[in-house]
């Protein structure tokens, strides 16, 4: 990845105290909820035939699935995070391995009912640590008429970014994170890839454009510690610096380098959550031509495992559109809003445009 900016004392004791006390006015909902009891009837409506399903998974196209072929693509699942004993597991259940190799060729794979998967699934009793995130938090309005202190933070990102105030200003609220003591979130992205049929989430709104697949367009995040932690609760880059990406080899030898619970440790890069200190970085590169390009994969990063205590963040991630076009209607579309002179149209404005942007990434 580019590079990762720590900034110590971007923000004082005092402002990190009134941030964890306005999201707890404004109160904390979990970030991941527990999977739905009709997850079986859900997953059996998808129009997916079984084959698809087979070269969907097999990564390398070598008619073999491998546990950690399985594994990049389960995240979707049931909400569960899936690591190579749970997919054994779920094998032996539903007997889908008959020589115990945690190999499938094609030939096994057609013999499987798929329905058994999703039975299986279905009927697993899941609890928050088993989740891709175990979380809760609260968004805090940062735009004209906020709390001084989130306007001054805002500014400040502004200064840091140098970012133009037009995005800055119409990116997303504030986000407060709170993790207690077996909190953690597994590595993840920030953003997705944005191809021809794929919407931004917060210029969809304006663009009227519809398209199969949406993400955040989270250009810039700018992460802050609002606590000093007593035990664990670091930030890890697992592959920060590395020569080379391929997704695969982020599991070898059963260790999955995503996994915060239990290989944080081996992570490239891990940050240590000081209070007040800002952690910034971009999600996507340059595309050569002064605008956004393709997404960063080394931005790949996670929260580790709260041993003891609490943590508490807050991310500020600045939305822009890798099409020029789209980005400068949903800038223009936004200024006319709030040059109407209409009662408090912009914290509406942007309250409206991020309302379906607050989903697991």
């Amino acid at each position: 990845m580019g590079s990762v900016s720590e900034i110590p004392d971007f923000l004082s004791e005092d402002e990190c105290k009134l941030i964890i006390h306005l999201a707890q006015l404004k109160g904390l909902q979990k970030s991941q909820i527990l999977p739905t009891d009709d997850y079986e009837e859900a997953m059996e409506m998808i129009d997916i035939s079984q084959m698809d399903i087979f070269n969907l998974l097999d990564h390398n196209q070598d008619g073999q699935l491998q546990l950690k072929e399985v594994l990049t693509h389960t995240r979707l699942g049931n909400g569960r995070w899936m690591t190579p004993e749970s997919i054994r597991e779920m094998y032996a259940a539903v007997k889908a391995d008959p020589d115990g190799n945690g190999v499938l060729s094609l030939e096994e794979f057609k013999q499987l009912n798929i329905r058994d998967f999703h039975k299986y699934m279905g009927s697993q009793k899941v609890t928050m640590s088993d989740l891709v995130r175990n979380s809760q938090h609260a968004w805090l309005y940062q735009g004209e008429g906020a709390h001084q202190v989130m306007r001054s933070i805002r500014q400040r990102v502004m200064h840091l970014t140098r970012l133009p105030a037009e995005i800055v200003e119409h990116s997303e609220p504030l986000q407060v994170v709170q993790y207690s003591q077996g909190g953690h979130y597994h590595a993840h992205m920030d953003s997705g890839p944005v191809f021809p049929e794929t919407a931004c989430s917060h210029t969809k709104l304006v663009t009227n454009e519809t398209a199969p697949f949406e993400t955040s367009c989270r250009y810039v995040t700018v992460l802050f510690y609002l606590n000093n932690v007593t035990g664990g609760g670091e930030t890890t880059f697992p592959i920060a610096d590395n020569r080379t990406y391929e997704e695969m080899s982020l599991i070898q030898n059963d260790v999955d380098l995503r996994d915060t619970r239990k290989h944080c440790d081996k992570g490239n890069l891990r940050v240590k959550p000081l209070q007040g200190t800002a952690v910034f970085w971009y999600n996507y590169l340059s595309d050569g031509e002064g605008w956004v390009g393709d997404v960063d994969e080394y931005s790949l990063h996670g929260g580790c495992l709260v041993t003891e205590g609490i943590k508490w963040i807050a991310n500020n991630w600045i939305n822009v559109d890798p099409n020029k076009r789209r980005q400068l209607q949903f800038q223009q579309e936004m200024a006319r809003y709030i040059n109407t002179g209409d009662e408090d149209q912009s914290e509406w404005t942007v309250d409206k445009s991020y309302s379906d942007v607050h989903v697991e990434l």
